[in-house]
């Protein structure tokens, strides 16, 4: 890197501090995550034990759950005051982009019923599993193995695409 036109260096040997991290860095990600952590925890939130991106709030009967995932935060919990709230001071630190209700993340969609409740299916990822494999036109089966099948210590053909195979497992 090169100091800005018209930087004139008090001393050639010291070293400049950058006080933001430059987009597109390895470390901005890491930078940034770090940012909202430091604000959700001074907004009096812990910092869960089942993972390092999940943030929990209790106070007396409000529960508010703030979960990260790279870039994406959903917040949930029992008050929407306290939630908006929370949602306006992180945009304030972090300038976020509310995009409202939750309707899919990560291959689970969600469904809000009436009474409040959720329903989380992954029909959709599913169907888009089968059409990637050109499955989606099989019949189901009840069971996953095929019966009276011998398996062999040497193996079978290779696969024809095994990207595809690998891109699958993963996905499953």
């Amino acid at each position: 890197m090169t100091q800005p036109p018209g930087f004139v260096p008090y001393n050639k040997l010291q070293v400049r501090r950058l006080h933001k991290t430059i987009y597109g860095l390895k470390q901005a990600p890491r930078a940034w995550f770090d940012k909202l952590k430091a604000t959700i925890l001074n907004l009096k939130f812990s910092s869960s034990k089942c993972g390092r991106s999940l943030f929990v709030f209790s106070d007396n009967k409000f529960v508010v759950y703030i979960w990260v995932y790279i870039d994406d935060i959903i917040a949930m919990g029992n008050n929407t005051k306290l939630i908006h709230s929370l949602v306006s001071q992180l945009n304030y630190v972090l300038s976020l982009k509310d995009l409202c209700d939750l309707d899919y993340f990560l291959g689970i969609e969600v469904q809000r019923l009436k009474d409040g409740s959720l329903i989380l299916t992954q029909s959709k990822y599913i169907s888009d599993l089968l059409a990637k494999t050109k499955m989606d036109e099989s019949n189901p089966i009840s069971s996953l193995m095929v019966g009276g099948y011998k398996l062999s210590k040497i193996g079978s053909e290779d696969f024809s695409n095994p990207t595809l195979y690998r891109s699958i497992v993963g996905a499953l």
